[in-house]
C-alpha cells in the first residue's frame, strides 16, 4: 500500500510515465504470450487431415479438369481503334 500511496503523491508527469511504462511492459508481455502461443499452434497442426477435412484432393482433381483460361492477344492496330472508341464516347457525353 505505501508503494501506491508513493506513487500517488508524485507529479502527475512522473505517474503518466509509470503508467504508460507499465502499459508498454504488460502489451509486450501479451504479444510474446500470443507469439509462443500461436508457434505451438503452428507446430501441433497437421496439414494432411486438414486436406482431408476439407476435400482438398477432390478441389485439385476438379481444377485440373477445367479449361485453361488464355487472355486474347491485342495488337496495336486494335489497341488504338479502342482507344478513338472510348475517346469518342467520351466527348458525346
Amino acid at each position: 500500500m505505501k508503494f501506491i500511496e508513493k506513487i500517488q503523491n508524485l507529479p502527475e508527469e512522473k505517474r503518466k510515465i509509470i503508467f504508460w511504462l507499465m502499459v508498454a511492459t504488460i502489451g509486450i508481455s501479451l504479444i510474446i504470450w500470443w507469439a509462443k502461443n500461436l508457434e505451438m499452434r503452428i507446430k501441433s497442426f497437421k496439414s494432411e487431415e486438414l486436406k482431408e477435412e476439407l476435400k482438398l484432393p477432390f478441389l485439385e482433381e476438379k481444377l485440373e479438369g477445367m479449361p485453361e483460361i488464355k487472355m486474347p492477344e491485342i495488337n496495336k492496330e486494335e489497341l488504338k481503334e479502342l482507344e478513338e472508341i472510348l475517346k469518342e464516347e467520351t466527348y458525346e457525353k
